[in-house]
């Protein structure tokens, strides 16, 4: 499957797992909760995805490369520790903590956040002396003599063994016991991410045109030859730079990130004729609206090859001046909110309280150790001197600020909360559903107030979107 219903996959597994019943225990148990295997070729954005899908089930992520770690830090140090046997003292050997197990419990404690995701990257790659102490780990979730707490899933991924001389096999014991993923390139997807990302336009056109050229991994005489995903992007943000500093990015600067001498000789001659067609065509004027007879004639009697580029260019500099205008539109949109309530309090405020909205409009404050939303503090919610007391009087230490994103707001038929029956209006955080590519439909977190708690605030309500 492609990278991007193999992130899906992972976000449905994750909200299996930690689905609780009415008890409060895992629907499935830990015992039943398979780790994810991610098997895929490298550079394709597995890493990456994890992140996301952490980010978006608003769980932790604790992530480690397995092939940076010995046995001792995996499983911990011994130490000696006396115990009485029968009456008689005796000299036993126990472990310290893994550094990767106490890692998990500092970022429950740095987080508040019980529930999480831990990520082991080249699951297959790990040394001789570390593999027995790593099939322990998938298939019983422990390091040595400490448990995975409670509520955390593991995800593995790895190489398949004609990207990577040192895999070692998974014996079927292993893999009976995982829920296996295999990942696979797709352009189209990467597509996607790219236009999101900001990639720069030459290396999408080209691609575009040179499918076959954006994974490619190659066995020669003179060693492996490779283009990746993460290769394009990362020479993609290289490109934009040195456009930045007036610098040149030739066949051997692209050979540097796109190891393959033919495609890397390819793309450098096509980034030469994109920055060429950028100024005999002037792309810039003919978005300023300024462009004349010379200009469309010599358009017209351009190749096709020539048109895509052209297409290429001025669809690529469209999208950056949309971000731009977006990002321009965000900011003064909410400062006109923060004038028109200092035009209406004049009275009260002084522009210093100006300052106070936007620094709490960021920010969520809650006790470490609270869950949902209990014991909450959303700046959105409070006014300026509201959040200045709530600062005040909030201890030093045991407290976490998280990042507020607000949500839009939808009207609903429902209950108020003073219980009243109608329609009113809502909160909303809504996506669109899709399975294997295909809308099904929407998904909607709803609540009263901005702060949405699947535990304590959230409504499940059909949705109608209007205008705010």
């Amino acid at each position: 499957m492609n990278i991007k219903r193999a992130k899906q996959e992972i976000k449905d597994t994750v909200e299996a797992y930690l689905l609780k019943d009415d008890y409060g225990d895992y629907c499935i148990p830990a015992i039943r909760q398979r780790p994810i295997l991610l098997m895929g070729p490298p550079g394709i954005g597995k890493t990456q995805i994890m992140e996301q899908a952490a980010r978006e089930c608003g769980i932790n992520l604790v992530s480690y490369t397995i092939t940076h770690h010995t046995r001792q830090s995996a499983i911990g140090l011994p130490f000696i520790k006396e115990k009485s046997y029968g009456g008689e003292t005796r000299s036993v050997t126990e472990y310290t903590m893994s550094e990767i197990i106490a890692s998990v419990y500092d970022k429950m404690e740095a987080t508040g956040i019980r529930e999480g995701i831990l990520f082991i990257d080249e699951i297959n790659c790990v040394s001789e002396t570390l593999a027995p102490a790593m099939l322990q780990f998938l298939q019983g979730k422990t390091f040595g003599t400490h448990k995975l707490p409670d509520g955390w899933i593991i995800v593995a991924a790895g190489n398949p063994p004609e990207y990577n001389k040192s895999v070692r096999e998974f014996d079927v014991v292993t893999l009976d016991r995982l829920k296996k993923i295999e990942v696979e390139a797709d352009f189209p997807v990467w597509k996607e991410y790219a236009y999101r990302q900001g990639v720069h336009p030459a290396v999408i056109s080209y691609l575009e045109l040179r499918r076959e050229n954006f994974y490619r991994v190659e066995n020669t005489v003179d060693g492996k030859l490779f283009a990746t995903a993460r290769g394009w992007e990362d020479l993609s943000q290289i490109i934009q730079v040195y456009e930045k500093l007036g610098k040149t990015v030739d066949r051997d600067v692209a050979y540097q990130y796109i190891q393959h001498r033919m495609i890397a000789k390819d793309f450098a001659n096509y980034l030469e004729l994109y920055y060429k067609y950028r100024t005999d065509y002037k792309i810039e004027d003919i978005l300023d609206g300024r462009w004349d007879a010379g200009v469309l004639g010599k358009i017209g009697a351009a190749s096709f090859d020539e048109h895509l580029s052209i297409v290429s260019l001025l669809s690529g500099r469209l999208g950056e001046m949309f971000r731009e205008c977006y990002r321009h539109d965000a900011y003064v949109a909410k400062l006109y909110e923060y004038l028109i309530y200092y035009r209406d309090n004049q009275s009260v405020m002084m522009l210093d309280d100006v300052r106070v909205m936007a620094e709490k409009d960021r920010w969520i404050l809650k006790p470490a150790d609270s869950y949902g939303s209990r014991g909450v503090h959303a700046g959105v919610e409070s006014t300026p001197e509201q959040w200045r007391a709530i600062v005040a009087a909030t201890p030093e230490t045991g407290m976490l600020l998280q990042a507020f994103h607000r949500p839009f707001v939808s009207e609903n038929y429902g209950y108020d909360a003073a219980g009243r029956f109608g329609r009113h209006r809502y909160y909303n955080l809504t996506g669109l559903y899709v399975y294997d590519g295909v809308p099904q439909g929407l998904y909607s977190r709803v609540a009263l107030t901005p702060v949405i708690s699947s535990q304590y605030s959230e409504k499940t309500l059909p949705t109608l979107i209007v205008q705010d």
